[in-house]
């Protein structure tokens, strides 16, 4: 191909990116204003069709009852969507659930580990800190075994870092 296919290609795939961007950037403003349940509305075409951003405002909205009566399910289950397309703050969120054993039988303190290091790579600045916080909570083996998960997304999910 050659580079001006490229560039059109590219300019092609950010024209259609910004209109869902600017929504996403109105329903933050609405949340802003305290208008929770119109920035639901607002994010919900965008989270529909995979937008990891909506989704994990979304997923906001259920764990802290904005404009939704609180629901820690359906706010993981939002989390864990933007988490497997690589959205940082959501990571965070599903390694705090597991962390805390958040709407599980026990803590997980491994998957934690994992989402935690997960969120670290994609960027997230508070994520090294709970990373540090739930290593202090782990054995050696646990470390290990979360290691492991870790090079198994971590290809997949940041295939260049």
């Amino acid at each position: 191909m050659k580079k001006t296919s490229h560039v059109l290609i590219v300019a092609t795939l950010l024209a259609l990116a910004s209109p869902v961007r600017a929504e996403i950037e109105a329903a933050r403003d609405l949340m802003e204003a305290g208008r929770f349940v119109e920035a639901r509305e607002a994010l919900l075409p965008a989270a529909r069709s995979g937008n990891a951003d909506a989704e994990e405002l979304i997923g906001v909205m259920y764990a802290l009852g904005l404009g939704v009566e609180k629901d820690l399910e359906r706010a993981f289950e939002w989390y864990l969507r933007s988490s497997m397309k690589g959205h940082p703050g959501a990571q965070s969120g599903i390694g705090w659930y597991y962390e805390v054993g958040l709407g599980m039988p026990a803590p997980d303190l491994v998957r934690a580990y994992l989402w935690y290091a997960l969120s670290a790579i994609g960027g997230d600045p508070d994520a090294a800190i709970s990373l540090e916080d739930v290593t202090r909570k782990m054995s050696a083996d646990e470390i290990e075994r979360a290691k492991t998960l870790i090079n198994d997304y971590k290809p997949w999910m940041y295939p260049f870092r």
